[in-house]
């Protein structure tokens, strides 16, 4: 989908209910509006297909009808904060187009270019989030096929959305895989041959395009499609560290195992490939104390509190939260005042005390300070909290957790009441070995 902005067609002012803005961009098979839901009160991408590609019954208008047909059927499923959400769909013989999310950063093609590279950090950052986006879609019984820096969009510095999933294999249908969709440049040696694809074509696709955001360079460099096949199937490419400085070689494992030419040898799950990440992030050289959104995302995912968490969910906790690094010492709750938030631990050890009397040592993945939350009675802290080592707490305030989704929000409540059972049956075992 393509995202330069020009002016609308003078005899283009409404596509079914959604009045249109102006044109987003144009291709050789549809044309992508910008347009207004003036029902949901939202702007909207409205991509409508082109008529005479749908036309006649030749190969090619199947294969436009196919593509067509699987991206509809998604409307309403991929619900992800890292997918382009589709909200609605009309396939009819006069006209055909796909509501989707509009996303203004536009796609990643830009940031190809040797000249405007992005940090080898945010790279990374990017690319776990894109794994988060294609694992939870793997889950769906969703292949995309067709990962490439123009089906991924900008909504943020590094925060991204997966788009087109017109070309998508679906586990649960009975259709035969068509061929002869997905981009070459991009694709897998097993899509290249025609073989049954799964995953780990778009887990191949994915490290070519971190290859090409890292160098400015596709991994193979053919002028014709025959010598492309050839490369993609019988070459090794050298490694991105030797066209750009400064890329860690933990980087480099990474994009040369995506891009394994044999499925045994290729990452086997989007699990080992998010963690991967997360990794070469956290040994990457860093200034001050910044913590990369893919290092959040995992110390939530590995704490028995988030385990009923969706990622759709945890990627809302980390946008509500505040995430502090905290000296030996430090004072979080003081008893008697005010506060509106609640803390979870995410490493070190912090002591809970009442009048210097220990009461208890809470350690990584506990939480405390719920009951301002809980209570909303404005009653002062009952105790205070202070770290006993260094610690980086969660901290979320509840004015931020009201605005958070339901969905969110039901999973805050059942994890703050398992915690209360758990003290409750706790403080009873301790009253009757009295």
């Amino acid at each position: 989908m393509l995202l330069h902005a020009v002016s609308a067609p003078d005899n283009m002012d409404q596509i079914g209910k959604y009045e249109v803005k102006r044109t987003l961009g144009a291709g050789a098979t549809s044309t992508v509006y910008l347009c207004h839901d003036p029902f949901a009160n939202r702007d909207v991408a409205v991509k409508v297909v082109h008529e005479e590609r749908l036309k006649g019954g030749g190969a090619a208008a199947r294969l436009y009808k196919k593509l067509l047909v699987t991206e509809a059927s998604l409307a309403g499923k991929l619900q992800h904060p890292h997918v382009v959400q589709i909200y609605d769909a009309v396939v009819a013989p006069k006209m055909s187009y796909i509501v989707m999310e509009y996303v203004p950063g536009g796609t990643l093609e830009p940031f190809c270019d040797k000249d405007k590279l992005l940090p080898i950090n945010d790279i990374v950052e990017i690319a776990f989030k894109c794994t988060r986006a294609l694992g939870f879609a793997n889950k769906m019984g969703i292949t995309h096929r067709d990962i490439k820096p123009a089906n991924i969009l900008l909504a943020g510095s590094t925060d991204i959305k997966v788009s087109d999933f017109g070309a998508a294999l679906m586990a649960s249908s009975d259709q035969t895989q068509v061929s002869g969709v997905g981009s070459p440049a991009y694709m897998s040696p097993q899509q290249i041959k025609e073989h049954p694809l799964d995953h780990q074509t778009d887990i191949y696709s994915l490290g070519v395009v971190m290859y090409q955001l890292l160098t400015g360079a596709l991994p193979f460099n053919a002028s014709n499609n025959f010598s492309m096949i050839y490369q993609i199937t019988s070459v090794e490419p050298p490694p991105p560290s030797s066209l750009r400085d400064g890329i860690p070689s933990s980087v480099d494992r990474i994009v040369k195992r995506a891009m394994e030419k044999e499925l045994q040898l290729r990452y086997q799950t989007w699990e080992e490939f998010s963690l991967d990440l997360v990794e070469a992030f956290q040994t990457a050289q860093r200034g001050g104390q910044q913590v990369a959104e893919s290092e959040k995302f995992n110390t939530l995912r590995e704490m028995p509190f988030f385990s009923e968490f969706s990622d759709a969910e945890l990627w809302e906790v980390l946008r509500i939260s505040q995430w502090e690094n905290l000296s030996a010492g430090t004072t979080i709750i003081e008893d008697g005042t005010q506060g509106d938030f609640f803390c979870i631990l995410a490493s070190g050890e912090v002591k809970v005390t009442k009048k210097k009397k220990l009461l208890n040592i809470l350690r990584s993945g506990e939480c405390f300070g719920e009951m301002a939350y809980l209570s909303q009675n404005g009653k002062g802290r009952t105790a205070d909290v202070s770290s006993m080592s260094h610690a980086r707490i969660i901290k979320i305030r509840a004015r931020d957790l009201e605005r958070a989704s339901d969905t969110c929000r039901h999973r805050f409540d059942r994890a703050f009441m398992a915690i209360l059972a758990e003290r409750l049956t706790l403080a009873n075992t301790r009253l009757t070995a009295m």
